[in-house]
């Protein structure tokens, strides 16, 4: 397992995984561990995926100060990565809670980005919450599936405030609720690193108004996925994403949810692979 050292002396780790040109992947969560991530899909038969577990979590060392784990303090590390990978500039892909830390990422080093995927990230950088509205929009999209009235109400008063995240209402997560997305969801309470995520989106990790205008200037290409049933982030609030960069494009997986390379990873796979490859102009036509 290779590490590295932060700025702040965190060892770091990270995980290598297929062949080819590199694409650095951020995970979300926020604060998990990049193993559930797998090889999205079977992404790094076509790239060497480098899968960054983030301080505090999977294989990573937990830094001595505790408010380093917000969202903005940690695009160091992913720049020291870079550098230590030997990269100038690299593909970026974030999933989720990611997709924010790759917004300062590039917003803070637009020239070391080649090109940007983001996955069913839902973008607090730039204050565009997935709104509770959103959430249960989506989920009754799912109003057919045999596990829907015993999680929708357990799920709409947990976006109302009322009580604690219950796995009864997991499935609204996944596009297709199988034993792949029982066993995936099962693993998540061990691979958080809960105290991490809660300081994530802390006070004061966010300037929204200096990253609008600092991706609007980005000239890398950007592709924004968002998955079909997903609600954090809906397919309009992911293309409203789209809309912030000077040159992005948005795809909808059918069927997806937030997590979109289980539900489909033929569709996922080949989706992200023509972008990073600069085929996917011809794609666009068809979504």
């Amino acid at each position: 397992m290779p590490t590295f050292t932060a700025t702040d002396g965190t060892e770091l780790a990270y995980h290598v995984r297929g062949e080819g040109e590199p694409l650095v992947v951020l995970p979300g969560g926020p604060m998990r561990a990049s193993a559930y991530l797998g090889d999205l899909g079977g992404l790094s038969a076509h790239r060497r995926l480098i899968l960054l577990d983030l301080r505090g979590t999977g294989d990573s060392a937990a830094p001595v100060d505790r408010t380093s784990y917000r969202c903005d303090q940690l695009v160091d590390d992913v720049e020291v990565l870079r550098a230590h990978m030997g990269l100038d500039h690299m593909d970026l892909l974030a999933h989720s809670a990611g997709g924010s830390l790759a917004m300062l990422y590039v917003a803070r080093y637009p020239e070391r980005v080649a090109r940007l995927t983001l996955v069913t990230a839902t973008p607090w950088a730039l204050d565009m919450p997935a709104t509770p509205e959103d959430r249960l929009a989506a989920a009754r999209l799912r109003k057919g599936e045999p596990w829907f009235e015993d999680a929708f109400g357990p799920f709409e008063a947990w976006l109302a405030g009322e009580g604690t995240f219950d796995p009864v209402f997991e499935p609204f997560f996944y596009g297709r609720w199988d034993a792949v997305a029982e066993k995936h969801s099962a693993l998540a309470d061990e691979e958080c690193n809960d105290e991490a995520a809660d300081l994530y989106f802390s006070e004061g990790a966010f300037d929204p108004a200096a990253t609008r205008a600092a991706l609007a200037d980005l000239s890398a290409p950007v592709l924004v996925l968002a998955g079909e049933l997903d609600g954090g982030p809906r397919p309009d609030l992911a293309r409203r994403a789209a809309d912030v960069f000077r040159d992005a494009e948005s795809a909808v997986q059918p069927g997806a949810g937030h997590y979109p390379w289980l539900d489909d990873p033929e569709w996922f796979v080949g989706r992200v692979t023509a972008f990073l490859d600069g085929r996917s102009g011809s794609l666009l036509s068809a979504e």
